[in-house]
């Protein structure tokens, strides 16, 4: 192949399910602050609207809507972390009581072997805390040192430095065949088309994947097309055999 194809990905909802991890968490410091836990169509909702990647933040949005007494930021983020991590983020993760211990992998490490083998560049992109996001690729996937943006690394999605900084850190001098990023999320597509419009020289696809906890997946799959997906995925697993045909001659 002449040109490097880079496959960037979105960790949350992409890489992992975290429908009892990170969104339940979210429910519960919900909960805890007001008395009512949103449920999943409150969060797709408010998720949908682009601008909520981050659950801290969305958090204080829900709060915001429907309570008048809302916490500092920081004393949010302490009580959310409490529930997700169960203890100190930055310790032995064999010591994390959280909810962080109930989320299922969407691929395995094999996954990440065929991509490889098939001469396509990978990396993350994530709005995940970096010890979380350490903790499911090298501890749980085992893979080696992967290529990583993750929250603090970079400004939120869909601000798109992250994702353009990992790409040509990735293309390293190259000209790529595709920049293609996978994510579950409207803030996902938009940090693409936001890529694209910044680096318009460079061969940007977003595509994009319903996270497993969706029920009605059309409709969701539905927002991802209208937000500028260019290629819905059914799941992560998929990717493949559609990428090695974007491949071909």
């Amino acid at each position: 192949m002449s040109s490097p194809a880079i496959l960037l990905f979105d960790i949350d909802g992409v890489i992992r399910d975290v429908a009892g991890s990170y969104r339940r968490a979210l429910q519960v410091t919900v909960e805890h602050y007001s008395g009512w836990q949103p449920m999943a169509a409150d969060i797709d909702a408010l998720k949908a609207e682009g601008c909520w990647n981050n659950d801290w933040d969305a958090s204080l949005e829900l709060l915001r809507r429907h309570e008048n007494d809302v916490p500092s930021r920081s004393e949010l983020i302490e009580v959310f972390s409490g529930f997700y991590f169960g203890g100190d983020p930055e310790g032995d993760p064999a010591e994390w009581q959280g909810f962080i211990g109930d989320e299922p992998l969407l691929v395995t490490r094999a996954f990440f072997d065929e991509l490889t083998r098939h001469d396509i560049r990978w990396g993350f992109v994530s709005g995940a805390e970096p010890p979380s996001a350490r903790y499911v690729l090298q501890q749980r996937l085992d893979l080696k040192d992967p290529p990583l943006i993750a929250m603090g690394d970079a400004p939120d999605k869909p601000d798109p430095t992250g994702l353009i900084r990992l790409a040509e850190q990735m293309a390293a001098g190259e000209v790529p065949h595709w920049i293609a990023y996978i994510g579950d999320t409207v803030a996902d597509v938009q940090t693409v088309l936001n890529a694209r419009k910044r680096r318009p020289e460079l061969p940007w696809r977003s595509l994009a994947v319903a996270p497993p906890h969706v029920t009605d997946v059309s409709t969701y799959h539905r927002q991802l097309q209208d937000a500028g997906a260019d290629r819905i995925v059914g799941a992560t697993r998929e990717l493949l055999p559609m990428l090695l045909d974007e491949l071909a001659p």
